[in-house]
């Protein structure tokens, strides 16, 4: 078992009258990776900075080994005080080793430790904040927000980190992927309580699905032992006295139980408007190309867009994304090249930087562009107020200034405002920025029902994964051209080989370089090919998929006869459940197939 490093227990914190936190508990081990979790205001940071020792709790106690070293990354690094970014990361680390690592982790980072951090962006100061706590090789890394305006080739770069760092870790993240990568347990703050769920992130949402649908349960039956109750006090044959006056007694204490419970938040509940249908070809560009100065960003660039598809744009930070939205959409004007918009398009956009938010509108503005109090939704006139309660909102705090919003609701706002109006082309730049869980799986499934075309720039593999047919990403080859690529993000990867901005990377010998000794291989570093049984199940599932493929055909042809059912009731279901099975198992195969064969190429390093 390994030794306690950290330790917080029966954690109580009062903010505004109200308790954030009530018998809260956190226990970090050795070489520990845990997942923080919770909705946005369920007091994530304030637990971690707690056990930073930032903040004081009102009771509790907050345990750390004699001797053991504590690292926290803010959700808002601030640099403001260093002249140069290399002093900043440099910072409380000592003359040696540490300082060395530091200047190594600036270097594969692209990082120029001279640069002064007033002029860097908000990516590049995440990475240097991220080095910062990194170099120190403390035993406890607190990491608040790691991945925030990281693009992919850097998000990876921390994930082999983190593998690969003895220090045990504490992450608070909204990028799923990341999580499951790196983390073994989880922490689920819900309703001023911790819950631990001894498994990684992988298996959070299905655990944590478990524990409210068992908790509605319970309390289900809570509630019919209180009418059964109510039933026997009103027309039960009279008992004792006593034992009647026990059973008052406990039916009070039940309702009061009832009464007191903190039932889950509401999860947000919102539509996404799909307009009028465009024409058949939302988005046709021609040999586009854009520079700024002498920098080149799109060259010689040519898609066709129909309606109804779903593009993500992926790339390193810097590489042009955004410029490439606002080229197809016409936002922006080509050096050479044409762009021509379909039929009939309403286009909905919402930027990365949500500059749509100006800080001195009230929330209700930003819904209604400032137009009085109401919004049409889906052809129905609601109360701003009433609207943003699907978005998690409180009842008032339409009447309130933006600025007074967290980041986590400024977040939801842009999302309700971009929502409250009819598109067939929606534009989404860096959408899930700031938002918690459950938010993100309902946009998701939102987007998922969209009708109309879908324009994603993401770094938020996963969100990809689940919503785009189609990547366009920067070609390794050849400086600003851009390259298209069937399927989500994972089938990107599979097909380039490594995923954008990491066809050069080679940290290992940088670390080398920064450590001055080889590092250790991991366990089974030298096997570079797959193992029989793997090998066998490759070989054989390409049949396998093609048999099941020719099977679903045919049973589709055959619940495709119209008198089947009147014929053959029985049949007909047999067949159906036979359809059912058929697909699941091709899903599967076809799952397998493709995890094995990117495992094949990553061993052959192709």
């Amino acid at each position: 078992m390994s030794a306690l490093l950290l330790s917080l227990s029966d954690i109580r914190l009062v903010i505004g009258g109200d308790p954030l936190f009530d018998g809260a508990a956190l226990g970090v081990g050795e070489r520990a990776r845990i997942a923080l979790v919770g909705r946005n205001g369920s007091g994530k940071s304030t637990l971690m900075k707690i056990a930073a020792g930032l903040v004081d709790a009102d009771s509790g106690e907050r345990f750390i080994h004699p001797g053991a070293t504590v690292r926290y990354l803010p959700q808002e690094p601030d640099a403001s005080g260093f002249a140069a970014i290399g002093d900043f990361v440099c910072a409380g680390l000592d003359e040696t080793g540490e300082r060395h690592r530091a200047e190594a982790m600036l270097e594969e980072l692209g990082l120029d430790p001279d640069a002064a951090p007033a002029g860097l962006s908000g990516g590049e100061l995440r990475r240097a904040a991220n080095a910062q706590a990194l170099a120190a090789a403390p035993d406890i890394l607190l990491l608040d927000e790691p991945t925030n305006h990281l693009d992919i080739p850097a998000i990876a770069w921390l994930e082999e980190r983190l593998k690969r760092t003895r220090a045990a870790v504490v992450l608070i993240s909204h990028d799923r992927r990341f999580l499951q990568n790196v983390t073994n347990d989880t922490i689920w703050i819900d309703r001023g309580a911790t819950r631990a769920t001894g498994k990684g992130f992988g298996e959070f949402e299905a655990w944590r699905d478990k524990f409210l649908e068992e908790e509605e349960l319970a309390l289900h039956k809570v509630g019919r032992k209180i009418a059964a109750e109510e039933d026997w006090m009103r027309y039960g044959v009279t008992a004792r006295r006593k034992r009647n006056m026990r059973r008052v007694g406990e039916l009070q204490a039940m309702r009061k139980s009832l009464r007191e419970t903190r039932r889950p938040q509401g999860a947000a509940s919102f539509s996404v408007q799909t307009g009028a249908a465009s024409g058949k070809r939302a988005i046709v560009a021609e040999h586009v190309s854009k520079s700024f100065g002498e920098r080149k960003v799109i060259d010689d660039f040519s898609i066709e867009i129909a309606r109804g598809e779903r593009i993500g744009v992926v790339g390193p930070n810097g590489a042009g994304k955004t410029t490439l939205i606002n080229l197809l959409t016409g936002a922006l004007a080509p050096d050479a090249g044409t762009v021509a918009l379909g039929a009939n398009l309403e286009i909905v956009s919402l930027d990365q930087r949500r500059a749509s938010l100006r800080p001195d509108m009230r929330v209700a503005d930003a819904i209604n562009d400032g137009a009085g109090d109401w919004v049409t939704i889906n052809g129905h006139k609601r109360h701003v107020a009433t609207y943003l309660k699907d978005f998690l909102f409180e009842a008032e705090q339409w009447r309130q200034p933006v600025t007074a919003l967290s980041g986590g609701e400024r977040g939801r706002l842009a999302l309700a405002a971009a929502m409250a109006r009819p598109s067939n082309l929606l534009v989404l730049d860096e959408p899930t920025n700031d938002l918690d869980l459950e938010t993100l799986e309902m946009l998701e499934e939102q987007l998922s029902d969209f009708g109309g075309t879908l324009l994603l720039i993401s770094h938020d593999r996963q969100f990809l994964d689940n919503l785009v047919t189609s990547v366009i990403t920067t070609d390794p080859e050849k400086p600003a051209a851009w390259l298209r690529y069937a399927g989500g993000y994972n089938d990107m990867v599979a097909q380039r080989g490594k995923a954008p901005g990491l066809e050069n990377q080679n940290a290992e010998k940088k670390e080398k370089t920064a450590t001055g000794a080889a590092t250790k291989p991991a366990p089974n570093a030298s096997k570079q090919k797959l193992s029989y049984k793997e090998q066998y199940a490759l070989d054989r599932l390409p049949g396998e998929i093609s048999a099941l493929q020719e099977e679903i055909t045919a049973l589709k042809e055959r619940l495709n006869d119209p008198t089947l059912f009147e014929r053959d009731a029985a049949a007909f279901n047999e067949t159906a459940q036979s359809l059912t099975g058929a697909e699941a198992k091709l899903a599967a195969a076809e799952e397998e197939w493709l995890r094995l064969e990117m495992k094949r190429e990553e061993l052959a390093g192709e």
